[in-house]
């Protein structure tokens, strides 16, 4: 249930994503006809001793064109919480032990938290992942708790703790320009990939063991008919799955929000 939850997931932001990228590739060739056009009529009309506007381009000057990348919001789809993205084009100094405390804290207590912990909980009750912990409210209250205990310590590990002690920069740094599948395998590939304190790329161990450790404590309150390997492995796969997923939706996030807005506009 958990893979096909993740993949439908998948599925239909990559079908968002693909949208978005040819209405601003459309976009951003209608704005270089502009250009060329408005460059064209000021050589027809320009006089040699006509001084020029302060603004307008030297001769020879190059002029951006096409999409640009967009900042990160600090939520996606006004809900999610998104405190750890950069966006593309920022370096900032790596956060301290305390300040990535706070964004564990955002991350694990935000009212979305909540919400989302909540959904995934009545979808596992409703399939019966775990048939020890019961139907109904009852068996609704054991999943959630259980989940909620998963996700925070698990952002506790992976995103303070773990980091203060590897110096290992857990943001994740949009990429925000370049086509679909590269900027997609660049957001998934950053849960094994990760800069350090020196803005060198390394091992992201602090996602890989963290996670892990996280799983690892579970096992000590879920039934023990779900304590085996293959049971642990499942669900250490969906949390690392979920992040790179979660990483896929920061970078493609801002161009969809921006696409939206603009499609909306023009309609009115």
């Amino acid at each position: 249930m958990r893979y096909r939850f993740l993949a439908g997931l998948a599925i239909a932001f990559f079908a968002a994503c693909a949208s978005s990228q040819q209405t601003q590739s459309q976009s951003g060739q209608a704005s270089h006809t502009r250009l060329a056009d408005q460059s064209q009529d000021q050589k027809q009309t320009a006089k040699p001793d006509a001084a020029r506007l302060p603004d307008a381009p030297a001769p020879g000057q190059a002029t951006a064109v096409g999409p640009r990348p967009h900042p990160e919001p600090k939520r996606i789809l006004g809900v999610m919480p998104n405190y750890r993205a950069v966006s593309a084009g920022s370096i900032p100094p790596p956060p301290t032990p305390s300040q990535a405390f706070v964004i564990a804290a955002q991350n694990s207590f935000d009212y979305s938290a909540f919400i989302f912990t909540g959904i995934t909980s009545l979808m596992a009750e409703g399939f019966g992942d775990h048939p020890q912990l019961g139907k109904g409210l009852p068996g609704f209250w054991r999943y959630s708790w259980r989940g909620f205990v998963d996700k925070t310590d698990g952002n506790y590990l992976v995103i303070w703790a773990l980091p203060a002690v590897l110096h290992e920069d857990e943001r994740y740094f949009a990429k925000g320009v370049g086509g679909i599948w590269k900027r997609g395998l660049y957001a998934g590939s950053q849960v094994l990939i990760t800069p350090n304190y020196h803005g060198h790329n390394t091992f992201n161990a602090a996602e890989i063991f963290g996670r892990g450790i996280s799983q690892a404590v579970s096992l000590t309150y879920y039934p023990p008919e779900d304590r085996t390997p293959a049971d642990f492995t499942e669900k250490y796969a969906f949390a690392v799955g979920r992040d790179a997923l979660t990483n896929v939706f920061r970078e493609f996030w801002p161009d969809i929000s921006y696409h939206l807005r603009h499609h909306f506009r023009h309609r009115q």
